[in-house]
């Protein structure tokens, strides 16, 4: 067996990024560019009005009121000079007029006809957005390697961008073994079980930004389970749940290897998720997961995922890990690192943790219960209130509720 850390290290040498394609500005939210994205222009370009007001030359100031000229609404340029001791209404987003460095709000003057009186102090400038405060025309604005968010949507689409090259989506086939399983739709009979790894499997990808291709079942049989692997290597990886164990009849292993592939490894310490095969099949990453739907999950999180993430172009491979303050005493009897299903929280600038209950790698509600995995090393023993890692699987419960 090796660790988990060496795994993830061995797995991530043999993914690389995808091909790119052209999007429109919208489609590549939550995508990766691959080139630098330059200012074609300055941002703002001309100095302009950040408030609805006066403009006025602040130099020019004589007393505390000034005589209105005129009126410049946002979408018009003015070309004639705003003569000294006056000032010219103006709209926000209107560029300065010749003669004008500070604008006055509205609601900081009393207007009396063609007039207007200051009711407090103005500074010289104020109010004014200066010509490239934003950005500058020449400037990398989003890097490559960037992802996109809906701020750089924005800012793409400022800079003129209607399309661009984006990573694009790795397509990850899913495949589940066993005689014993069902589709969804069907009514259980003895000794059969309903397939749900190949969906909680399919929202995973989703969730990393994958596009799943759902490949079936695959019967317990050598060549039924060799035509199952290789109707999935038209996706970028292949991802297969069950039949990856040491029982008579767990034939993954034995079919990719008849297949021509390389396994690289196919036991990790960990538990839940031990049982885990990675290998190269003509050129596409596969993964071998455990049977169990918690086994199978958990290994998705620390292995399949940062694969499709680099896949299409992210940096950020893995999720957060976080020390919190256990709540209730936690053992880990095992020699191996026992990643608990826990469920966190943040209170008092603190996060905190319990476990799910029952940690059977079978029993997919403690997933459900939970949002993170407490990391136990083995043989460890915790009391109440001592810090343990958690790998955080979503932040939701940082979001605050609708106020009543």
């Amino acid at each position: 067996m090796i660790s988990i850390e060496d795994a993830q290290r061995n797995i991530l040498e043999y993914i690389t990024p995808l091909e790119t394609e052209k999007v429109s500005v919208f489609q590549g939210l939550n995508r990766i560019t691959p080139e630098d994205h330059v200012a074609p222009w300055d941002i703002p370009a001309a100095d302009n009005s950040a408030m609805d007001g006066f403009a006025f030359s602040h130099a020019a100031l004589s007393g505390e009121s000034l005589r209105v000229t005129g009126f410049l609404p946002a979408g018009e340029v003015g070309s004639v000079p705003v003569p000294a001791g006056g000032a010219i209404r103006i709209m926000t987003g209107a560029p300065i007029p010749p003669g004008c460095d500070t604008v006055v709000p509205l609601e900081d003057v009393e207007e009396d006809g063609e007039s207007i009186r200051f009711i407090s102090k103005i500074k010289t400038g104020s109010h004014v957005r200066k010509r490239g405060e934003d950005i500058q025309r020449g400037n990398i604005v989003i890097p490559a390697g960037a992802l996109l968010r809906p701020q750089e949507i924005g800012m793409l689409s400022a800079m003129g961008t209607t399309a661009l090259a984006v990573y694009r989506r790795a397509r990850v086939a899913i495949l589940a073994t066993g005689d014993e399983l069902l589709e969804p739709g069907s009514t259980p009979a003895p000794g059969k079980i309903i397939n749900s790894n190949s969906y909680s499997l399919a929202a995973q990808v989703l969730d990393a930004g994958g596009d799943p291709v759902l490949l079936g079942i695959a019967p317990d049989a050598l060549d039924a389970t060799c035509d199952k692997i290789k109707g999935g290597l038209n996706a970028d990886m292949l991802v297969i749940t069950g039949g990856v164990s040491v029982g008579d009849r767990d034939f993954v292993k034995e079919a990719i290897e008849k297949l021509g592939g390389s396994v690289t490894f196919w036991k990790v310490n960990v538990k839940p998720g031990k049982p885990l095969a990675f290998a190269m099949l003509q050129g596409k990453p596969v993964f071998a997961l455990a049977g169990n739907p918690v086994g199978a999950m958990v290994a998705f999180e620390l292995f399949v995922r940062p694969s499709i993430l680099k896949s299409m172009g992210h940096r950020r491979l893995f999720r957060p890990m976080v020390k919190a303050l256990l709540q209730e005493p936690a053992v880990n009897k095992g020699e191996r690192p026992h990643l608990v299903r826990g469920m966190v929280s943040l209170r008092d600038d603190h996060y905190h943790v319990s476990t799910t209950g029952n940690q059977s790698s079978g029993r997919l509600s403690s997933m459900i219960q939970g949002n993170g995995l407490i990391r136990l090393a083995p043989n460890a023993v915790h009391t109440v209130g001592e810090e343990v890692e958690v790998l955080l699987l979503d932040r939701r419960f940082e979001m605050k509720e609708a106020m009543q």
